[in-house]
């Protein structure tokens, strides 16, 4: 795909999920190739974000060729992502569920969670930003260019991708009973409510102080110490018709 980047290609328009968008971007990052979006996925959580249809027949009819927008991702190293990087409780809920065969569908994560619950425990984690610097047993630190991960869950329900900063969750140390209480407020954004819960902006953010897998996009990054840098405007996208989206 470099070569017909190099051959003047103007658009890219990816029929998938968030692993395929995740592709995409890795694609367009950092070029004038436009990335349009036809979310036929699980979790379509970056379409989400951008107000894309989630019916891909709509989402074709709303692409407008014509139209271009530019939004903020996030790096790792010369990896993008576009929604929410993740460390912690949700990363190993992510890394389970990927190695789940059944069920299948967003009720595999059901069972990743479930499972994860009768052994998870808090770990100590450094988080350092060009602000601060906070040292917790956490359960989880989520990085958010975009507010959704998991299927629609607004785990940074402030994020914006065109605001040049992150929105960072920090879950700190809950007894599991409470964390069982606190999931179901994920999926409304109440979560950052809660006293457990502290949230940050930031350009860039690095985290230490454990092993906890990385995921972002869904996909997986390695492992804790990690680096993440928002890059303002990196990546171009196909318009959205107002009439369609």
């Amino acid at each position: 795909m470099t070569g017909s980047a190099a051959e003047g290609l103007d658009v890219l328009v990816v029929l998938g999920g968030d692993g395929a968008a995740h592709q995409g971007v890795q694609f367009c990052a950092g070029t004038d190739v436009a990335l349009g979006l036809v979310p036929s996925g699980t979790g379509n959580d970056f379409a989400r974000a951008l107000g894309v249809p989630s019916d891909p027949l709509a989402a074709v009819d709303a692409l407008d060729l014509t139209a271009r927008r530019r939004i903020d991702l996030g790096r790792v190293g010369d990896t993008w992502f576009a929604t929410v990087l993740c460390s912690g409780f949700d990363a190993l809920v992510n890394e389970r569920a990927n190695s789940l065969r059944w069920p299948s569908g967003p009720r595999r994560y059901d069972v990743a969670i479930l499972a994860e619950l009768a052994s998870f425990r808090a770990r100590p984690v450094l988080i350092r930003t060009e602000h601060e610097t906070l040292q917790l047993d956490a359960t989880l630190v989520a990085v958010g260019n975009t507010p959704f991960y998991g299927g629609g869950v607004p785990i940074c329900p402030g994020a914006r991708p065109d605001s040049g900063t992150f929105d960072v969750t920090v879950v700190g140390k809950l007894p599991r009973r409470q964390l069982l209480r606190m999931l179901p407020s994920l999926r409304t954004g109440k979560h950052i409510d809660h006293p457990a819960v502290r949230t940050l902006k930031a350009e860039s953010v690095h985290l230490d102080g454990n092993a906890w897998p990385v995921y972002a996009d869904g996909e997986p990054l390695g492992h804790v110490p990690t680096d993440i840098r928002c890059i303002p405007g990196a990546l171009t996208l196909v318009g959205i018709s107002p009439a369609q989206g």
